[in-house]
C-alpha cells in the first residue's frame, strides 16, 4: 500500500509557561573537542514549555493518548503532549528540538566484559553516563531492554521484589541486570539521588544476592528525562534465553511455515500462542512497577518487522502482514486491557527501507489505535555515505513516516545526529527524539561499530542549540524536565 503523498500538519498545542530557548550560531568542534573555526549556521529552537511541575493537567492535553487509552495516566498524556508539540514544531518549520536519547544495553554493560571502550563488566547505566563523561550533558531520554538475556533457561530476576517474588525464580545468574535496567529507568523519570519514595535504589550502593553491587549514575537527583523499553524476546517457547533465540534463523519459523500463525492463534488458545502469552506476563510484570510509580514508558516491542531475509532478522520480522499485526493486537490488549497498564506509549519502528536492510514497512502498521510514535531503525549507509545518490542523511526515513501523523523519532542509531559530515542533520530532519545505540557512543571500543563516533561528534550533537539533553542542575538541562510530573 502507498503512503499518501500530502503531509497531514496540525498545529502546536503548547501547556504553559517558561522554556528556555537556545539562540545563535551552531560552533562545529574539531577531533579534540575544541571549538572549529568553521561555523554552521542552525536556526533558533522554537519555545517548548512542559509546563510547572506538579501542574494540575487540563483535560485536553495528550488528547491523542486519550482517543486510545481514555485511562491513559496523567505522566503519560503529559510526555504525549510533549512528544505531539515537539512535532507540531516541526511541521511548521519551526523545531522544537530533538530529544537526545541512549540506548542501554544492560545485559551487555552487566555481562559481557568485551563489551564497550574497556575489557570488563560495567555498572547498568554506563552508556548513559558515558554522554556526560564526554560532554559534561546527559541524555534526554534512555531506552533500556528487558530481554533477551544471557544464555539462562528460562525467564529470571535479581533480587527479590515485590513485583517479582514468587512469579519468577529469584537471585539467578545473570539475571541482575533486569533490576538495574528497570531502576535506571525509574532514576531518569524521578532523579537520582532522590529522597525514599517507595521505589527500589533510591540512593547509594544497592547490594544483590549475587554478590554484586548496584550503583546507579548521578542525574542531579530531580527528574532527569523520559524513558523507554524495547523488547528483544527470544521466540515464544524458547528453552534458552539468549539473543541467539531472538533471531529467525534459530526459531521454529525457519523450517515450520505455519509456526508464526500458531504464536498468534488466540482463539484456539494454541501451546505456541500461551507460550507468548507467558512471554508478555513477564515483560508486564516490570512495566507494572513502573505504572504503579506512574513512570510513563515508551514501549518499542517487535521493531523491524519488514526484514525478508531469516538470516538477518528476528523471529517476528518477515511474516505475513496481517499475522504481525495480530501480534501486535494481542500484545496490546494483553498490556493495557488485561493487565491494565496505562502508563504506556506504543512505539513502531521498522528498519530502514528502499535499497537498505528492510523493504517497505507500510502493510505491517498495526493501526493507529494502537500506536502513539512511529519511527525507524536507521542501520543504512553512514552520515559519510546516506543510501541514495544526492539524498539528505535520514530524510527519505523521516518523510516516509510523515503521514502517519504521529510523533517521528530515529530509535537506532550507531551515529549522532550532528556531526562533521552532517552537522545540519537536524535542521533538514527535526525528528522528535534520537537515540543512539548502546557502545557506539564511544568510538574506540573492543568491538567497534561502524560509523564511529569521534568525541568531537559527540560534543556537537550534545551542544547544538536544536538538542533538548536531561538530567537536572549541574547537567544544565535543556528543559525541566518536572514540569512532565503532573497530577
Amino acid at each position: 500500500m502507498a503512503l499518501p503523498s500530502a503531509l497531514r500538519g496540525k498545529p502546536a498545542v503548547l501547556a504553559v509557561a517558561g522554556a528556555v530557548v537556545a539562540t545563535g550560531a551552531f560552533v562545529l568542534l574539531g577531533r579534540d573537542g575544541r571549538t572549529d573555526r568553521s561555523d554552521v549556521e542552525q536556526p533558533s529552537r522554537a519555545p517548548v514549555s512542559v509546563g510547572a511541575p506538579g501542574r494540575t493537567l487540563p483535560p485536553d492535553v495528550g488528547r491523542d493518548l486519550l482517543a486510545r487509552d481514555p485511562q491513559a495516566s496523567p505522566n503519560a498524556r503529559a510526555v504525549d503532549q510533549f512528544l505531539t508539540d515537539l512535532e507540531s514544531q516541526a511541521r511548521t518549520g519551526k523545531s522544537g528540538g530533538t530529544v537526545i536519547g541512549q540506548h542501554v544495553e544492560a545485559h551487555n554493560e552487566r555481562n559481557n566484559p568485551e563489551y564497550g571502550d574497556y575489557r570488563g563488566t560495567k555498572q547498568v547505566g554506563y552508556y548513559y553516563r558515558k554522554a556526560a563523561d564526554i560532554t559534561g550533558k546527559l541524555p534526554g531520554f534512555v531506552e533500556t531492554d528487558l530481554g533477551p538475556g544471557y544464555g539462562q533457561s528460562a525467564w529470571g530476576v535479581g533480587n527479590p521484589r515485590s513485583y517479582s517474588a514468587g512469579r519468577w525464580p529469584t537471585c539467578r545468574p545473570g539475571w541482575q541486570y533486569t533490576d538495574d535496567a528497570v531502576d535506571l529507568l525509574a532514576a531518569v523519570w524521578s532523579g537520582h539521588p532522590r529522597a525514599d519514595d517507595g521505589t527500589y535504589g533510591t540512593s547509594g550502593v544497592q547490594h544483590n544476592c549475587d554478590g554484586s553491587s548496584t550503583e546507579l549514575p548521578d542525574n542531579g537527583g530531580a527528574p532527569a528525562g523520559i524513558v523507554g523499553m524495547s523488547f528483544h524476546q527470544p521466540y515464544p517457547g524458547s528453552d534458552v534465553k539468549s539473543f541467539d533465540r531472538v533471531l529467525c534463523s534459530n526459531s521454529p519459523t525457519a523450517k515450520d511455515p505455519g509456526w508464526f500463525g500458531r504464536v498468534v492463534d488466540s482463539q484456539h488458545d494454541t501451546p505456541e500462542y500461551r507460550a507468548l502469552v507467558s512471554d508478555l506476563s513477564y515483560l508486564a510484570d516490570h512495566l507494572e512497577y513502573l505504572a504503579a510509580h506512574d513512570v510513563p514508558v515508551l514501549l518499542r516491542p517487535y521493531h523491524e518487522m519488514n526484514v525478508q531475509d531469516c538470516a538477518s532478522r528476528f523471529w517476528w520480522a518477515g511474516q505475513k502482514p496481517a499475522e504481525y499485526q495480530a501480534l501486535w493486537r494481542i500484545t496490546y490488549h494483553y498490556l493495557v486491557d488485561t493487565r491494565g497498564l496505562h502508563n504506556l506509549l506504543f512505539v513502531w519502528t521498522p528498519v530502514s527501507w528502499d535499497g537498505a536492510p528492510g523493504v517497505d514497512p507500510w502493510d505491517y502498521y498495526p493501526g493507529a489505535q494502537y500506536v502513539d510514535v512511529v519511527g525507524v531503525d536507521d542501520y543504512s549507509g553512514s552520515p559519510a555515505h546516506p543510501i541514495g545518490t544526492g539524498e539528505v542523511w535520514t530524510k527519505r526515513y523521516y518523510d516516509g513516516l510523515a503521514a502517519y501523523d504521529k510523533p517521528r523519532m530515529l530509535a537506532e542509531s550507531f551515529a549522532v545526529p550532528v556531526n562533521s559530515r552532517q552537522p545540519d542533520t537536524l535542521r533538514r530532519t527535526p525528528w522528535t527524539i534520537w537515540t543512539v545505540w548502546g557502545q557506539s557512543l564511544t568510538e574506540k571500543n573492543l568491538t567497534p561499530d561502524q560509523p564511529r563516533n569521534t568525541a568531537a561528534d559527540v560534543n556537537a550533537t550534545y551542544h547544538s542549540p536544536l538538542v533538548l539533553t536531561g538530567g537536572s542542575g549541574a547537567f544544565g538541562p535543556g528543559i525541566d524536565w518536572g514540569g512532565l510530573h503532573v497530577r
